[in-house]
């Protein structure tokens, strides 16, 4: 099992102290780094800033919007990084949610959630492989375009630039089942947001069309301390963000797949509490077993112990958000 560095989006600004374990994650020979977006920094720019600092590693997006941009131009954005970085870029994409699709990008969110994604992916890789001008009859992103506001004068376009890899991969984050079966079988790689390594048979069945060198790189908050209450703070306070907020009553992704994972009555209640404005109560009412099953946190004894079981099972890259220097040593010393 490979480290990766997960940095996410930014909040307030960057953070200048992210370059720094950046490239100490480099030093410890961690795999990859990871930027992600929402309604505030883009992936990508933060990322090019990352490739221009850094050598070796591999440098991801957890994830790239698929809603901020075509797919012709996601291709243009990954191709472009990847030959500035020498081939460097994972291009990881998520759909997001109604809220943040139609609220923040101003676009409809699709009806057929997974024709949308198979469709982006299929440009992205065209665009990728170059043998033939862009073309899709597709539903939600035809190549070229002949809607009824249509010119008519749109012809099939193949990039000017030879991209430095056909086989850049391509992941996808993606938490319904037929979400993640779609994602075995039409990309390289799945980011699952909230992965525990004792329920691995969750996904059994969704996996089970993933090819051969399939990556699971699943993102989880680390921190080498002697409080496990206190190093759970944090990962109670994005929980219960996500399970709370991230979309109304009745369509959270989020909170659909926390009850999945076997806490439906804490789900329903952290978004009550969410969305009645009582968020305090709502992150005090995630339960600490849940964010605990999907993070590394406490004494150093007690993370090399339950690291084992993130080693044991399907993930072949463990995406850390890290908060310190120590806490990323200490990780690779245990993955060694």
């Amino acid at each position: 099992m490979r480290l990766g560095l997960a940095l996410g989006y930014w909040g307030r600004g960057p953070d200048p102290r992210q370059l720094d374990l950046v490239r100490q994650a480099e030093r410890l020979g961690y795999h990859s780094v990871w930027t992600a977006e929402s309604w505030g920094s883009d992936a990508f720019t933060a990322l090019t800033w990352i490739a221009a600092h850094t050598r070796r590693v591999l440098l991801g997006t957890a994830v790239a919007q698929m809603a901020a941009r075509t797919p012709t131009a996601t291709a243009m954005h990954a191709l472009t990084l990847d030959h500035l970085s020498g081939g460097r870029v994972l291009l990881g994409l998520g759909l997001s949610g109604p809220q943040v699709v139609e609220g923040w990008y101003g676009r409809p969110f699709p009806r057929s959630p997974l024709t949308a994604t198979r469709e982006y992916v299929d440009v992205v890789r065209q665009v990728l492989r170059r043998g033939a001008p862009v073309a899709l009859e597709g539903r939600y992103h035809p190549h070229p375009y002949r809607g009824p506001d249509a010119t008519g004068l749109g012809k099939p376009l193949r990039s000017v630039t030879h991209p430095l890899r056909a086989s850049l991969p391509v992941l996808l984050g993606a938490e319904g089942p037929k979400n993640v079966a779609q994602t075995a079988r039409i990309a390289d790689g799945w980011l699952p947001l909230y992965w525990s390594p004792t329920r691995t048979a969750l996904h059994a069945a969704a996996l089970a069309e993933a090819p051969e060198g399939f990556l699971v790189a699943p993102l989880a908050r680390a921190r080498v301390c002697d409080d496990v209450a206190e190093g759970l703070r944090p990962v109670k306070a994005m929980l219960g963000f996500y399970i709370g907020g991230m979309g109304p009553a009745g369509r959270n992704f989020h909170a659909d797949l926390m009850a999945r994972m076997g806490f439906e009555d804490a789900a329903r209640r952290v978004r009550e509490l969410f969305l009645s404005g009582r968020r305090e109560e709502a992150v005090a009412a995630v339960p600490d077993a849940f964010a605990d099953e999907i993070s590394l946190v406490g004494p150093r004894a007690r993370i090399a112990e339950r690291l084992e079981l993130w080693r044991a099972g399907p993930v072949t890259d463990l995406l850390v958000t890290a908060p310190d220097p120590d806490t990323l040593r200490v990780l690779a010393e245990l993955n060694a």
